[in-house]
């Protein structure tokens, strides 16, 4: 396996890209939008700056990173001389189901279709192919670079060889796979995506303010970053979309999403990404500043 190609230049598209080229992959990244692809370039080339200045990396080994990403506008064109496609575009299932059909249409026949999906059915994606013992999910987690951990989610369908060949791709790059079944939220969201709507909801009832919730779960639970502030670097659309996977899935109304976070995805605070959820990120600095709303 050598050729990769990335369906998406977003952050975690342009991520993914940066750790199969870095790690010796040839990488085609496909996005239908040229400045997305141009913005991911100079995304990856700042990380990378990152990495020399903590002297992980040379300069020759940005350059030659940089000189294994090639970038196109056409899945066609991406994934013709494909081993291992994945995407990470939307976490939105009728794309995904489109991209799937479209990827299934033009990729070699042993091509292993991935989809970076954090809670989206794989089985479901899966039959929208001919090859459903190919498809398969690698969630990775956000910043790409950074973190460790994949998680490899085997849809019904997925065969073993899939599976391991998977697995050994993600140790190559450095990752920690971990094997899990497709069911909804698979392991990661299912648990955190339910702890972060809990402490919403505690918010939302005034059990404690923002930093009060934050602060117990970082210093009382030794997390690196408090629920509320990660359900900003997340995106709180994101959150809510995950909760309605978990709730439509299970049909339990443990996972109902907490009025709170669906008024403000409805008013368009959806935390970094807007520049405001429960905290004011507009201020440009690292320093956490509670929302107007919310003091």
């Amino acid at each position: 396996m050598q050729n990769i190609t990335v369906i998406g230049a977003g952050t975690m598209g342009n991520g993914i890209a940066h750790v199969f080229a870095q790690t010796g992959f040839n990488v085609h990244l496909v996005d239908v939008s040229e400045n997305a692809l141009e913005h991911a370039l100079i995304t990856i080339g700042k990380n990378l700056d990152r990495m020399i200045k903590k002297e992980k990396i040379t300069e020759a080994d940005k350059s030659d990173t940089l000189a294994r990403i090639k970038t196109v506008t056409k899945i066609s064109d991406g994934a013709k001389n494909a081993d291992l496609i994945v995407e990470a575009a939307t976490e939105n299932v009728d794309l995904k189901k489109k991209i799937f059909h479209d990827m299934d249409a033009v990729a070699p026949e042993h091509c292993i279709l991935a989809t970076n999906t954090s809670s989206i059915s794989i089985t479901q994606i899966a039959a929208h192919t001919k090859r459903p013992d190919k498809v398969i999910g690698m969630h990775f987690m956000n910043p790409v670079p950074v973190m460790k951990l994949v998680e490899v989610i085997r849809g019904y369908a997925t065969s073993d060889e899939v599976t391991n060949k998977v697995m050994e791709t993600s140790k190559k790059l450095g990752k920690v796979p971990v094997e899990v079944n497709d069911y909804p939220g698979f392991v990661a969201n299912r648990i955190l995506m339910p702890m972060i709507n809990e402490a919403i909801i505690s918010l939302h009832e005034g059990v404690a303010g923002v930093e009060e919730i934050d602060t117990v779960m970082k210093l009382g639970m030794a997390h690196p970053m408090g629920p509320l502030q990660l359900a900003d670097f997340i995106g709180l659309d994101v959150c809510l979309s995950i909760m309605h996977v978990l709730y439509e899935g299970f049909g339990n109304p443990k996972y109902a999403p907490c009025p709170l976070l669906v008024n403000m995805v409805t008013a368009g605070n959806l935390g970094v990404k807007s520049g405001e959820g429960f905290y004011d990120w507009s201020h440009g600095t690292k320093e956490l500043v509670v929302a107007p709303k919310f003091k």
